[in-house]
């Protein structure tokens, strides 16, 4: 093995060559190359099945939604979508979509690009109804379920899928009804699980339509290259709407799933933009170039453990409660992440409408060795059956398990096991028979508590990834909480009723135990000119390389 400083200048020769022979630095092809990490390999493309961050980045870059969010302020912009308007009796959204864009299919052996047809509200009427189709199988439908007739036939209760309501007015007019008044209802129309889908490919090719040279796209990039488990390509939309104004011809991602070997990659010029591991927070920040480079912010997700209830020892409350309390949440990020994340004492984090985060009312669950103990005693529980912790593989999850293992031990004298999973596995696993413990992350999909308490915790209409019952009292009163409050126009009830939602979830059941509010944490090449999106994946269409 090469050790790395050596490494380094085989990296640094190799570097110079390709330079000397391109005739422009981090240039390929007469083009401009931004280098990134993925981090894992996307479970799909899918926009109708896509649940997980890595996928959403991805389709963020193969295809437009009606809405986006602005990097800056947050707010619902234009994408598809000219204009929208909403009946006065807010069930009624319409959508105005602009005439300009473009179906493509990219060819990479012959890397030529072909125009497919114009993007229509057709399209967008066979996405949304594909994504409901229980037939697709789409984990994220349930975000859909506030569109009329949505839920019943995702759950098979209403076999018509032309009752949904949405339909295409005219060629670029589509129309949705919905259940109830929901004035967030333009973030979750722009959602990728709500982009238009090409129905050609998707019925000629079936479960393959996704791979390069079967895939229609309409966003900034097309797909060239997908090595799985190894590296994506993607090559500017040359028919793009706004292709004048995309600086990058060529985005190269590789699937490091070590943050250490993805930071080494950055430092060695391999890499344009990387996470920071957290084990080199304390170098970087006191290193002359790298502290330059470095951007630490808020960012809108939560780490959470939660529990499967349905799974014993879960199923006892008060043990939920003992290891919640028993997470020093503060000593952990002070001392492993060191990152400037904040501890966690609720599901939403600050920044969403609706959260409890910032109220000082809300006491939530904080580091109580005391507490803890006395809950322990409490439960019964007497180390039978033993407690498996499940996490993806990551050194970073995997660092922050063993410290909250030690914890548990230390505190309650309670040994849990840890195992791990690739990240697709772990996918299917935590969706379908989630381990009694398991780590997850939540970012928004739009600002507002109903992205966060109903569509992932609400027993009938959210993922429920807990198994928590709908026959619980605790669950019939959450509930009842997150409907009202998605139903309610006044915000100040809105949030009443979150607030006593996300107490129910997190400290008097302990569904979860949010563990910190993210931060991001990156390292960009100076030479690269970035935006930072606040939710969704990254916008590297209105990056620029500058040398």
């Amino acid at each position: 093995m090469l050790s790395k400083k050596r490494m380094y200048w085989v990296v640094a020769i190799v570097i110079a060559v390709a330079t000397i022979l391109s005739g422009c630095a981090g240039a390929k092809g007469g083009g401009k190359v931004l280098r990134v990490n993925l981090g894992t390999e996307p479970p799909t493309l899918d926009p109708a099945l896509a649940t997980d961050t890595t996928s959403v980045q991805c389709d963020e870059v193969l295809f437009l939604g009606l809405t986006d969010f602005d990097d800056k302020t947050v707010e619902v912009i234009p994408e598809l979508a000219t204009e929208w308007s909403v009946s006065p009796d807010g069930l009624v959204w319409t959508f105005k979509m602009r005439k300009d864009v473009e179906w493509v299919h990219y060819d990479p052996v012959k890397k030529k690009v072909e125009k497919k047809g114009k993007v229509t509200a057709h399209d967008i009427v066979y996405g949304v109804r594909r994504t409901v189709d229980p037939a697709t199988a789409s984990d994220y439908a349930y975000v859909d379920y506030i569109i009329k007739n949505a839920e019943a036939i995702n759950t098979g209760k209403n076999t018509d899928l032309n009752s949904l309501g949405v339909r295409a007015v005219d060629d670029y007019t589509v129309e949705f009804t919905l259940e109830q008044p929901a004035g967030y209802f333009p973030g979750i129309a722009g959602m990728w699980v709500n982009r238009p889908q090409p129905r050609q490919p998707i019925e000629q090719f079936g479960d393959k339509w996704t791979e390069p040279g079967n895939i229609w796209t309409n966003g900034p990039y097309m797909l060239e290259t997908w090595e799985h488990e190894s590296k994506m390509v993607f090559v500017k939309n040359p028919y793009y709407v706004n292709a004048k104004n995309v600086d990058i011809d060529r985005v190269e991602a590789v699937m490091v799933v070590e943050e250490s070997t993805a930071f080494a990659m950055y430092e060695n010029g391999e890499l344009d933009v990387v996470g920071v591991p957290s084990t080199e927070m304390e170098r970087v920040k006191s290193d002359p170039v790298l502290s330059k480079e470095l951007y630490i912010a808020p960012y809108l997700c939560t780490y959470y453990y939660g529990f499967n209830v349905s799974k014993p020892p879960m199923d006892n409350v008060k043990l939920r409660l003992a290891l919640s309390y028993a997470i020093d949440r503060q000593k952990l990020v002070d001392t492993v992440l060191k990152g400037g994340q904040r501890p966690a004492k609720t599901f939403a984090c600050p920044g969403i409408f609706g959260s409890p985060a910032d109220d000082p009312n809300f006491v939530g669950v904080s580091y109580d060795p005391a507490k803890a103990k006395q809950l322990l005693a409490e439960s019964g529980y007497t180390g039978t059956p033993e407690i498996t912790l499940m996490f993806n593989t990551s050194e970073g999850h995997q660092r922050i398990a063993e410290f909250i293992q030690r914890g548990w031990k230390e505190t309650l004298g309670i040994d849990v096991k840890l195992a791990n999973q690739e990240w697709k596995v772990y996918l299917q696993t935590v969706n379908t028979d989630a381990p009694q413990i398991y780590r997850l992350g939540w970012c928004a999909d739009y600002p507002d508590e109903n992205n966060w308490v109903l569509e992932n915790f609400h027993p009938t209409k959210g993922s429920n990834n807990p198994k928590w019952s709908p026959d619980d009292p605790a669950a019939q009163r959450f509930m009842k909480a997150v409907e009202d409050a998605a139903a309610a126009s006044d915000p100040k009830e809105r949030a009443r009723l979150y607030f006593e939602a996300e107490k129910i979830l997190v400290e008097e059941q302990a569904i979860i135990a949010p563990i910190y509010y993210y931060t991001r944490v990156v390292v960009t090449k100076p030479y690269v000119q970035r935006t930072y999106a606040p939710l969704g994946g990254e916008h590297w269409d209105k990056w620029k390389i500058t040398k």
